[in-house]
């Protein structure tokens, strides 16, 4: 990652952790995966946002990019596993499995899983798609 694209994403991120938004922060993020296309921890964040704010098929399609990019990152397979609940898309099970996979060899990814989850139920309470993504991948 580039200094600008780090600075511009730390930016973002430090916003979203203030509290900030998706009706603000959904452009922000779609800048920096305009500017930068290959990153996919943007693509990831700009998918759980469209996610917040209730919009699945551009999260799902934000979420695919980002698994594309960076298939071993767990929390790029369960963005596109929830929004892929959330417009009835098969192949969910894979999803959930490559990332159960990843966090199985990484106890810090599975913790940083596990916050973002919470993270996200804080923010949006009524998400069932990841509610039930969140059963999946943490009942056994």
């Amino acid at each position: 990652m580039t200094e600008e694209t780090k600075s511009l994403y730390d930016l973002g991120l430090e916003r979203y952790e203030a509290g900030e938004g998706p009706d603000t922060l959904i452009p922000v993020f779609q800048e920096i995966c305009d500017r930068y296309p290959k990153r996919g921890g943007a693509w990831s964040s700009l998918a759980w946002l469209y996610m917040l704010d209730d919009k699945p098929e551009k999260a799902y399609k934000a979420a695919l990019k980002a698994v594309k990019l960076d298939p071993s990152e767990p929390q790029n397979c369960i963005n596109l596993a929830i929004a892929m609940l959330a417009i009835g898309k098969p192949g969910v099970r894979e999803q959930i499995e490559a990332a159960q996979n990843v966090m199985s060899v990484s106890s810090e990814l599975e913790d940083q899983v596990k916050e973002n989850l919470e993270d996200g139920l804080k923010r949006k309470p009524d998400w069932d798609s990841l509610k039930k993504v969140k059963t999946w991948l943490f009942s056994a």
